[in-house]
């Protein structure tokens, strides 16, 4: 197989297992409609899902492809927060993949401007001692994604004030199960102030389990 055979292969199953994805957020409840958005990483350039399309009606032909200075290929029309996909990957050479969603429990704590404080250890999955939430922007400005690559500084995951929820991660796989792993700490969070506030740990207890993630499987998880 050359070179070129190989990336249009590459990216037909980025494509591909973008549709199952988005698919896969709207079964798990993290997306509804045609909230949310995924990027993927390519090698000169990133995929993003299209604009206003529901996740039951998308195809590997529907993603739409961006470089890195805002060029648009083909016809269709990128998801409005491409910007902030271009801006991660830019920022972050490591990751591969975004996943955005606007999920129950993330969405109303970021309505609230509550960031995620160290109320459990699992809170270190995103890559610190909190999981961090922006002040409002409008959806597709450059402001939000301002905002956004700040609040991922050291950090895998963010909330968006009054919007909603990212993860990142090396690849699609990895964001994704980042995505339900932040929904389910949004829920457990926002389950216990139903009860008071949550003890929480401390800064040298949280660096301890960070530590400790580092010698556990893909994603630090035991």
């Amino acid at each position: 197989m050359n070179q070129t055979a190989g990336r249009h292969g590459t990216a037909h199953r980025n494509r591909q297992e973008m549709v199952q994805a988005s698919r896969k957020l709207v079964a798990l409840r993290l997306n509804c409609g045609t909230s949310g958005n995924i990027g993927v990483r390519l090698a000169q350039s990133f995929l993003v899902t299209p604009s206003g399309v529901p996740a039951e009606e998308l195809s590997a032909d529907a993603m739409v492809e961006v470089d890195f200075s805002g060029t648009i290929f083909g016809a269709g029309k990128p998801s409005s927060e491409w910007r902030f996909h271009r801006d991660i990957l830019l920022a972050r050479p490591e990751i591969g993949a975004i996943v955005h969603t606007h999920s129950l429990y993330a969405t109303a704590l970021a309505c609230l401007h509550r960031e995620i404080p160290s109320f459990h250890y699992m809170v270190a999955v995103a890559g610190g001692d909190t999981i961090r939430c922006t002040p409002y922007a409008i959806f597709g400005s450059q402001e939000l994604s301002d905002l956004v690559v700040q609040a991922l500084e050291n950090r895998k995951a963010c909330l968006l004030g009054n919007h909603g929820m990212i993860a990142i991660g090396l690849d699609l796989t990895d964001a994704l199960a980042l995505a339900v792993e932040v929904e389910s700490l949004c829920e457990q969070y926002w389950s216990s102030l139903q009860l008071g506030a949550p003890k929480l740990l401390s800064p040298s207890q949280m660096l301890a389990v960070l530590d400790k993630f580092k010698g556990y499987g893909r994603r630090g998880k035991d």
